[in-house]
């Protein structure tokens, strides 16, 4: 099977044209690497993975740059990091020469502290997530979107074990001092349960015996390493008082799936966790997005105190917002748009649009009208709407 072509394809491809360097960010695994060395053919490549070469670029780093010849894709560019400075000065020397060096970082907030000192303004600065469903139908609750699991779902059980050990291994050791890795395995599935709820830190420190601020720290960790999404409250209270705490999701649907102990489309079927995966999925398709068109992530819900709640609440400018409902059941009911409803006769013009979201039978489903001002969209009818295309 060959490449499947990446929809953020044309703003990378702009990027390498207006500024010198580019940094993809993003999960490991999410496929940063395959997509700047398809873009960019004959660059060389350098893994900054590898011992050897971290030990050259440290012991020599002037003599290291010079035995290269731009451009290059640098690969996991958080374990040289002061390789940038360097690099910074080739590019004031050199300013007008585009798209020279290519950069790779599966941690996305130290590296961005590093861009931001070194490279401010010469870089620019892209996330790549994993297959959103848009890219390839493959995509989807159980299989998730990692390339490799995509492209060979039968080995999925495998490749999410081996991910969550490489994981552990690698990107949480050189974060943080966790010393007691078991504890912090347990505490990826114990996230995985809460998927879809308000975070409550207590919630997850009591069963674990640890401290709140130890597990802020791991969800730290989860969140900078591109695993969970935390969608914020919505900001803008409506004259109601707000619940203030973020939603928790797992970043990749099929490894949510995987941590939770669901193997089969049978056993995600008659999962409790049917919904909430559902939700998360549709929360990952919209963030994916908006990063691909080169956008910053906007993803709210909203929660007041009296007991509305609207799962996301997504900017579409001018101040306003469309209202989405995610619903795993594959027959519509009108009762599904109360909430949605509810918070519009609050929101008033600014809610522009007010969709519920629903999974997909077999029988081809038009787009409907279930209450006053409110659709009922299929799955694949609301990424296709959300990626450009018209309803």
């Amino acid at each position: 099977m060959g490449v499947i072509p990446r929809q953020i394809e044309p703003v990378l491809m702009g990027a390498l044209r207006r500024f010198p360097a580019v940094v993809i960010t993003g999960p490991r695994r999410a496929g940063k690497t395959t997509l700047l060395r398809s873009v960019a053919p004959k660059a060389r490549y350098v893994l900054l993975e590898d011992p050897d070469v971290q030990d050259r670029v440290r012991s020599d780093p002037r003599a290291f740059l010079e035995s290269l010849r731009p451009p290059v894709i640098f690969d996991e560019v958080q374990h040289t990091p002061e390789l940038l400075n360097y690099i910074r000065t080739v590019i004031d020397t050199h300013p007008r020469r585009m798209g020279q060096w290519l950069f790779t970082g599966s941690q996305e907030a130290p590296l961005m502290q590093g861009i931001t000192e070194s490279m401010a303004g010469r870089a620019a600065v892209l996330q790549l997530l994993p297959f959103s469903s848009a890219e390839t139908a493959k995509a989807g609750l159980l299989t998730g979107g990692f390339p490799e699991v995509v492209l060979h779902p039968r080995g999925r059980t495998l490749w999410y074990a081996s991910y969550l050990q490489t994981y552990l291994e690698r990107d949480v050791r050189a974060i943080a001092n966790v010393r007691d890795l078991a504890v912090f395995r347990r505490f990826l599935s114990l996230v995985a349960s809460r998927h879809g709820q308000a975070l409550n830190r207590v919630d997850l420190a009591a069963p674990l015996g640890i401290s709140v601020p130890t597990i802020s720290e791991w969800l730290r960790i989860l969140e900078i390493t591109g695993q969970i999404i935390l969608v914020p409250p919505y900001f803008e209270n409506f004259g109601k008082r707000l619940v203030k705490s973020p939603k928790l999701y797992w970043g990749d649907a099929g490894l949510a799936c995987h941590l939770l102990g669901i193997e089969t489309q049978a056993e995600l079927e008659r999962s409790p966790f049917l919904g909430p995966i559902f939700e998360g999925f549709l929360a990952g398709e919209i963030l994916k997005s908006q990063v691909n068109r080169g956008q910053r992530k906007e993803l709210y819900w909203f929660r007041d105190q009296q007991g509305l709640e609207v799962d996301f609440l997504v900017p579409r400018g001018q101040a306003r917002f469309w209202a989405v409902e995610a619903k795993a059941s594959k027959t519509v009911q009108s009762s599904m748009a109360g909430p949605l409803v509810r918070l519009s006769q609050a929101a008033g013009a600014r809610a522009a649009r007010r969709v519920v979201v629903h999974r997909t039978t077999r029988m081809q489903v038009e787009t409907k009208a279930i209450a006053p001002g409110v659709e009922a969209w299929t799955v694949e009818q609301f990424v296709a709407v959300i990626n450009g295309k018209k309803a």
